[in-house]
């Protein structure tokens, strides 16, 4: 891509400061004084200055990003691409969409993130984006305070995030956009299962030793789901490096979904995990609960909810690593089963790097959520 000098209005992005009550004393003791970005279209100010549409309000959207990332993660400078304010300035200077304000949430966690659901062991998130920052942008800003006029979209886990709170938080949005969102849990996590297991081995209380061995004895509570001091090794470590090998990273957003998906105040760490530790059984009951959280289960339950939202984009490239375009195809197929209105694109790409994507779901969500 050419190097970008754009010569349109850029909007502004405002950085402000919010203090969660829902977060406070979250499990992992993540602050609850967070930053917020909130991008400004051009024509907010335009307004401001004294034109003839003065007090003109606009919808919004949320920016929920990926594992690993914060909000401010997609507002920085990069060189030969556009972030995303940059890339919205120039879709409303091309007339392909309106003037709209962005919100970034920062929901990042001690465990690289979180699903943008509730869960007993990282906290609220949910309930942070729906009760507190929504209210909180809402009172900050022009905006069309109503579900009508305001979406949600990500990729990745931000893009699960979009979908689940399309069918579980209906009352908040209005139209969606998943990019590359999890989905069908059976492939999308199962192949890291294994090498997760085998990361986790390392931090083993007592080391393995060649020669015989009593399975039996050896896997204890591990057959449970529960923590056998493993996997709190293995976080006292990493919390405590500046780089993580990718094998270490990939554990780290296992460890991520076992809190979002089976939290359980009762066991060491606050959640179970779905495999028997020693011997990479999978614990059905276990998964079950992991299963509960799989849009491609949901669709049929919250069928209401999908129904009521002015607009549906989900999209995926065909070469995801991790296999998520089966997932979005299933999902795709089950809303069209229980006639849910929705848009499904494919493309010719893997999972990373594709933020360009946003043109083509920036203007759907506009389209549907403009006055």
């Amino acid at each position: 891509m050419a190097l970008k000098r754009p010569t349109w209005p850029q909007g502004r992005t405002v950085i402000l400061e919010h203090t969660s009550h829902i977060l406070a004393g979250n499990p992992l003791g993540d602050p609850h004084h967070r930053k917020l970005a909130v991008w400004l279209p051009p024509q907010y100010d335009e307004i401001l200055a004294g034109s003839r549409a003065k007090g003109k309000r606009f919808p919004v959207l949320y920016d929920l990003v990926g594992f690993t990332g914060s909000g401010f993660s997609h507002t920085n400078w990069r060189n030969f691409d556009e972030n995303i304010p940059e890339r919205a300035a120039r879709l409303i200077h091309e007339g392909k969409m309106g003037p709209t304000i962005l919100v970034f949430p920062d929901c990042f966690t001690a465990l690289g993130g979180n699903q943008y659901i509730n869960s007993s062991a990282i906290g609220n998130y949910a309930d942070y984006l729906t009760k507190e920052l929504i209210p909180f942008v809402d009172s900050e800003f022009r905006t069309l305070a109503s579900r009508d006029h305001r979406g949600c979209f990500g990729k990745s886990s931000g893009g699960y995030g979009a979908i689940i709170h399309g069918m579980q938080y209906a009352k908040y949005w209005g139209a969606i956009a998943s990019h590359s969102g999890d989905a069908y849990f059976d492939f999308v996590y199962m192949h890291d299962w294994p090498n997760t297991l085998t990361e986790l081995m390392k931090y083993r209380k007592i080391k393995r030793r060649p020669g015989a061995i009593h399975v039996l004895k050896e896997e204890k509570g591990a057959a449970l789901g529960k923590d056998d001091g493993r996997v709190k090794n293995f976080l006292d470590t990493i919390w405590n490096k500046e780089k993580l090998s990718e094998s270490e990273g990939h554990t780290l957003m296992m460890m991520a979904m076992a809190a979002s998906y089976d939290p359980d105040p009762k066991v060491p760490l606050g959640f179970r995990l779905p495999f028997n530790l020693e011997t990479g059984e999978r614990i059905e009951q276990r998964w079950k609960q992991w299963l509960k959280h799989d849009p491609v289960e949901l669709v049929v339950k919250h069928r209401a909810n999908l129904k009521s939202l002015k607009g549906i984009f989900i999209d995926c490239g065909w070469r995801d690593q991790y296999h998520i375009h089966y997932g979005a195809r299933i999902l795709s197929k089950r809303l069209a089963l229980a006639n849910v209105k929705h848009t499904y694109e494919e493309f010719d790409d893997t999972h990373s790097g594709v933020d360009y994507r946003m043109e083509r779901s920036l203007p759907f969500l506009y389209r549907a959520l403009k006055p």
